[in-house]
């Protein structure tokens, strides 16, 4: 099972998990401090809710939800066969769950991640990225999961 992800920036957490909640009546999955998460079964979403004040009502990143390893492993090896610059996370700690992904932007700046979930994490999480390209070149930098680095 795919489903699509739409992760959002909000400026006060509690008010934004009372909305969602009866707007798609149901509960969040996953609640921790500036954080939370639903697993809507119709229309199949993950929404995620990203606490940043004086930010809310901005989208934080989109992604798509995947099965397995092996289904973010072909994304990666289908996006750099098709010329996209790809910022790789694997087996990373990121909002509250370990993580194998794969980021790309699109052109006006959408950042899009196709991961799946190993386990769940008490902690938020913070690991390097490894940045490749079509060349097979590769280099690690630091940057917080879900705002993966500007370069494209």
């Amino acid at each position: 099972m795919s489903r699509m992800q739409l992760a959002l920036n909000v400026d006060d957490l509690d008010a934004s998990i009372a909305f969602y909640s009866r707007l798609f009546d149901t509960t969040p999955a996953k609640v921790k401090p500036g954080y939370a998460n639903f697993a809507i079964a119709e229309p199949s979403l993950k929404l995620v809710l990203l606490e940043n004040p004086g930010q809310g009502g901005s989208i934080n990143h989109l992604g798509v939800e995947v099965d397995s390893s092996e289904a973010v492993h072909s994304e990666i090896a289908r996006l750099t066969d098709g010329g996209m610059f790809t910022e790789e996370q694997i087996d990373t700690t990121c909002c509250f769950a370990t993580q194998d992904k794969v980021w790309v932007g699109a052109p006006d700046g959408e950042r899009w991640e196709v991961y799946t979930v190993l386990a769940d994490s008490d902690t938020f999480g913070e690991t390097p990225l490894l940045l490749s390209d079509p060349s097979g070149d590769a280099r690690a930098i630091d940057a917080p999961c879900c705002t993966p680095s500007a370069t494209n």
